[in-house]
């Protein structure tokens, strides 16, 4: 399993290209300022004003139906006959689409974007410019569903006790090549892949691509939809608060003191580069993960301690959960967390060591390579916008009692935290060393784990209890 430890990427400074991705560079400017793009075709520079950074493709997608025409919209989906019954994974899926994360996407994919992303990790638009896609975003039917589709265009989206959340249109019905998809996307079709084995491998041997028109908000009514800021909100916040740069964070875990220095020390550096307020979006993923993961409720409590605690500044930062699922794909998933932080406003993204990544299903040994999460970063079709900018890494410093940048001369006073050492202490209720996690941190992890022991023992689930 991979350690805690973290390392970043963002644009540095308008023309700085890295050793490995030198032939495009930007710089997307923020709120009432200029940016620059350098094209390798047209040799000079090319003047965009810019609030935020673009959304990919230029337009922000929202498929939400207008509140105006809801009332209309859920009449005309009773009416469709045919209906698909959407799975858990299947609803985050909307919900992402839903409110512009995957733009430029207007719906689950047709054959031409799911052949482009799975083979090409991007899409490219009618106007010949390229955007990232590197995971499919689709939807499976089985073989029964297809004929009650048989020759109609649309088909209504409902939940798992048959409310109408969407209407699929313009419908495109194509094989779904399981075995292809999950080894390009994964680079193995070993057993035991959390996602695949939940969304791929039982699900139908077909795939329905269309235009979706989502009948309202997706809400979830478990405490955290105040949490749930739509890229839009997300944009409407940052300019409130007068941001001139957003550099994002991607998490699954707890944040521990590590994590926070990492996001500190980011903006410090923003700070002396001439950015005036540059603010956090610290985005944790909210849809499916793997059983062995803290749950999203708990995990949101520990970042409101954090908050609380001081170790980071709630005035520049910004809490929102990020819809996805999880695929646990490494190189091939991190660019679709990259992309969907563009979407979202954020021009700076924090990227961890292994990012996205998981130990090998079957062997003793992470599944992919530490450093190339990073690395096909800075070579992404599509995340031109992204330039490399490598940190040392964070661990414990055992001589200043502390999260530190490591230092290679003296290796010996740095101890690595896993992921797996963190929650082996927390289970046993024995704390980590002093400064690795803010005590009223490390105390919501305590009782997630004595929470498990409750559970099995009178068949309850605990809960974690949120601030107002």
């Amino acid at each position: 399993m991979a350690s805690l430890a973290t390392s970043i990427i963002f644009s540095d400074s308008p023309f700085r290209a890295s050793p490995i991705h030198n032939h495009r560079i930007s710089r997307y400017a923020s709120r009432s300022s200029t940016a620059f793009v350098v094209s390798p075709r047209r040799r000079g520079l090319t003047v965009v004003k810019s609030a935020l950074i673009e959304p990919d493709g230029g337009k922000l997608m929202d498929l939400v139906v207008d509140e105006s025409r809801r009332s209309v919209m859920k009449r005309e989906a009773e009416t469709i006959p045919v209906r698909i019954r959407l799975n858990r994974v299947d609803l985050e899926w909307v919900h992402v689409l839903s409110e512009g994360w995957a733009s430029p996407l207007k719906g689950f994919m047709r054959q031409s974007e799911f052949l482009q992303t799975l083979h090409f990790n991007s899409i490219r638009l009618e106007n010949g410019s390229v955007v990232n896609m590197s995971v499919p975003i689709v939807l499976a039917i089985d073989e029964e569903q297809k004929s009650r589709i048989g020759d109609s265009n649309r088909v209504t989206l409902v939940d798992s006790v048959g409310n109408p959340i969407a209407i699929l249109s313009d419908i495109e019905i194509y094989k779904h090549p399981k075995e292809e998809r999950i080894a390009r996307t994964w680079g193995t079709t070993a057993p035991g892949l959390p996602y695949a084995e939940e969304a791929i491998t039982k699900s139908g041997n077909w795939l329905i691509g269309g235009d979706l028109q989502v009948l309202e908000p997706v809400k979830y009514n478990d405490g955290l939809d105040r949490f749930r800021l739509s890229p839009s909100q997300l944009r409407e916040e940052f300019i409130r608060r007068d941001a001139d740069a957003v550099f994002a964070f991607q998490l699954r875990n707890p944040v521990h003191n590590g994590h926070a220095l990492l996001m500190t020390d980011t903006r410090r550096r923003l700070l002396e580069m001439g950015y005036k307020n540059p603010v956090l979006l610290l985005n944790p993923l909210g849809g499916f993960t793997k059983a062995d993961d803290v749950p999203l409720n708990w995990r949101m409590l520990q970042h409101e301690k954090v908050l609380e605690d001081g170790v980071l500044d709630p005035e520049t930062t910004v809490v929102s959960i990020f819809p996805s699922p999880m695929l646990y794909a490494g190189p091939t998933e991190v660019q679709w967390h990259a992309k969907a932080r563009i979407n979202a406003g954020a021009n700076f993204y924090i990227v961890g060591r292994d990012p996205a990544g998981m130990s090998h299903p079957k062997e003793k040994r992470d599944l992919y390579d530490a450093d190339h999460g990073k690395k096909v970063l800075s070579m992404a079709p599509g995340l031109e916008r992204l330039n490399i900018l490598p940190f040392k890494v964070a661990a414990y410093d055992t001589t200043q009692g502390k999260m530190a940048f490591f230092d290679p001369s003296r290796s010996q006073d740095f101890l690595f935290i896993s992921g797996t050492k963190m929650r082996g202490l927390a289970k046993k209720k024995e704390n980590p060393p002093d400064g690795f996690m803010c005590p009223s941190g490390w105390k919501v992890l305590v009782d997630y784990y004595d929470s498990l022991g409750s559970e099995s023992g009178n068949g309850r689930v605990s809960q974690a209890v949120f601030s107002a």
